[in-house]
């Protein structure tokens, strides 16, 4: 994930480590962990806000509500928006808004009329219509990415829609029905139409590096379906391509299940163990669903067996974690293979540690009983070493005497990250796994964001449910797909979400004739087609300001680039196709330039077939 200044401050931070550690565990051996989380929770929130536009100090050129992965441009360059952090990110603003944080409004506001304007966005992915909501990063002003990179990634949608829905949650538990309907749905639904096309194709992982089915993917799929329907049903709609997709994902989920973890990917040949699905369950957590394994809530004795196998891979690869027994707290790092930035635990990898124990003690206390089966046996003894299969009341010492040593493992996992934190709050993306200090992205966004909902569990302010209980397995499983309305939503007038925004001139697409552009060329990885031709709207000749054609439909046996374009009826212009390589050079199709001219009168949309010259 890619979530940092100059060189200059890390270099410092990490020549400074050791005293900091030594500082900071002298510091927690006589403090408080509730002491620090109180300060570091107004750290990590500002961390946040530092890196939002366009008033973020640390997002310099980032349009509102555009959040900066990490102020890094270089060694990692993280200066870009990634859809699925931005999501994730605004999921934990919109908990700190309904937990009473009012200031936060306008912020979560300008974040979904940018995800409007994102949407039109065309990129290497496709357009609005044509698979390029799963376009994974933007520019911080909000154009197109063009270089080369793991896509599409088809998180971002689903995780987009959570955020949304747990915003419309609250607008309409105060009667302001008018923007979830007429602003936040016409967007939520391009999302979820995205989610249902797309689910039972390949996607790029959490970490953008092996493409295959992932467990993260699947599972906040799923839940965004869930969440549309009800949300659809809630604004007089509906959305029956939720419902009839979601069971399937449901079943697919399941398949993830080795018998001791959930597999991160179903390719990428590596162990599978992931924090990945460490991540997934404090996503799908639903504090009224209960320990169901069937949508791996975090109390369930799959999560919780899978939370002991994810954990234990790290005990012994870092040596910060050398002498620290398995039921204590260790430095989680991402997969237990990892090599980037040298391979390191990340902070949001071991704050969710800490968060997923967290939500299982609230359940078992809302509860009021905790079971432990064989699968989840091996957990418990960890932290209780006579634990036994059973069901325990909260009545009973057994479940007290569990309940305060999971507690207190969770708070492990979180004095671990307060160990290797700076003295001045700041959260990097990953720390050393020789000595703790914080290396890689400085201020990664994600990582803040981390933090605050973590502390959120242990103060046991929880989300809204989402509706997991209503969970259900179709008897048998099966791949599916479902096209659903995809149309540009243009309504974000907030203050009077009756009326549509009016812009300053006549749309470019009103009236106009929509046209799908079909080229035949073969390219490498890296490579990517553009549309270029005479008029401002393609480019004006500059392949700089080309429209990205989409390669979603691209075989090895039909090299198919595609993208729908609205024009003026009547029309007249001359275009060409050009190459984009891996190294950012341009490489025109041969003369002469082609011409087009749109009919005056159209219906439906008009295909032009192409080959690469």
């Amino acid at each position: 994930m890619k979530f940092v200044t100059s060189l200059a401050p890390l270099l410092a931070l990490v020549a400074a480590a050791p005293a900091q550690d030594s500082e900071r565990l002298s510091s927690r051996a006589t403090g408080d962990l509730s002491t620090w989380l109180s300060t570091e929770n107004s750290i990590a929130l500002q961390g946040v806000l530092n890196n939002i536009g366009s008033s973020g100090s640390k997002a310099q050129g980032a349009g509102p509500g555009v959040v900066v992965a990490s102020p890094s441009k270089s060694n990692p360059n993280y200066f870009y928006t990634w859809t699925r952090d931005s999501a994730l990110t605004f999921k934990a603003l919109v908990d700190q808004f309904i937990a009473g944080d009012s200031s936060l409004e306008n912020l979560i506001q300008s974040y979904i009329s940018g995800i409007a304007s994102l949407q039109t966005v065309n990129n290497p992915s496709g357009g609005l219509c044509t698979g390029g909501l799963g376009e994974p990063k933007f520019n911080v002003d909000g154009t197109a990415f063009t270089g080369a990179w793991g896509r599409p990634q088809r998180d971002g949608p689903a995780l987009r829609v959570t955020a949304m829905t747990a915003y419309a949650r609250n607008l309409l538990s105060r009667g302001q029905k008018a923007q979830v309907q007429n602003i936040i749905w016409p967007i939520v639904r391009n999302d979820l139409s995205y989610v249902t096309q797309y689910w039972n194709q390949s996607t790029f992982d959490l970490w953008e590096e092996v493409q295959s089915s992932s467990f993260f993917t699947t599972a906040v799929q799923y839940r965004s379906l869930v969440e549309g329907s009800w949300l659809a049903s809630q604004v007089s709609s509906s959305c029956t391509n939720c419902d009839s997709q979601a069971p399937l994902l449901l079943c697919f989920l399941q398949s993830y299940w080795t018998g001791s973890y959930a597999l991160a990917n179903t390719g990428g040949g590596r162990s599978g163990k992931d924090v990945n699905s460490i991540l997934t369950s404090i996503h799908m957590y639903d504090k009224s669903a209960g320990c169901d394994a069937t949508t791996f809530q975090p109390c369930s004795d799959k999560a919780l067996a899978n939370h002991k196998v994810i954990t234990d891979s790290f005990r012994s690869i870092y040596t910060i974690n050398s002498g620290i027994a398995e039921g204590k707290g260790v430095a989680i790092g991402r997969y237990p293979e990892d090599s980037y930035q040298g391979g390191n635990p990340w902070y949001l990898a071991t704050l969710a540690a800490a968060e997923q124990l967290y939500d299982a003690v609230y359940t078992w206390k809302q509860q009021g009983s905790l079971s432990i089966t064989s699968t989840s046996l091996a957990f418990f003894k960890d932290v209780y070493s006579s634990a036994a299969v059973g069901t325990y009341a909260s009545s009973t010492t057994t479940f007290t005497a569990i309940v305060n040593a999971v507690t207190a493992y969770a708070d492990s996992y979180m004095s671990n990250v307060e160990q290797y934190t700076p003295s001045d709050g700041s959260l990097a993306e990953q720390y050393s796994r020789s000595n703790g200090s914080p290396l890689s992205a400085v201020d990664l966004t994600w990582s803040y964001a981390a933090l605050l909902t973590a502390n959120q569990a242990r103060n046991s302010v929880m989300p809204a449910s989402w509706g997991a209980s209503g969970a259900k397995l179709p008897s048998s499983c099966s791949g599916g797909s479902a096209t659903g309305p995809c149309q540009a939503a243009t309504n974000t007038n907030w203050q009077n979400p009756g009326s549509s925004t009016t812009p300053s001139s006549p749309s470019p697409t009103a009236g106009a004739c929509s046209v799908l552009f079909n080229e035949i060329a073969t390219t490498s990885f890296g490579e990517n087609v553009y549309l270029v031709g005479s008029i401002a709207q393609l480019g004006s000749w500059n392949p700089s300001n080309g429209i990205a054609l989409s390669a979603s439909k691209y075989t090895s046996s039909n090299n198919l680039w595609y993208v729908q374009v609205s024009l003026a009826p009547g029309q007249t212009f001359q275009y060409k196709y050009v190459r984009k390589e891996a190294d950012g050079s341009f490489k025109w199709e041969s003369d002469p330039n082609r011409s087009y001219t749109v009919p005056s009168t159209c219906s439906g949309t008009l295909t032009e077939n192409d080959s690469w010259r």
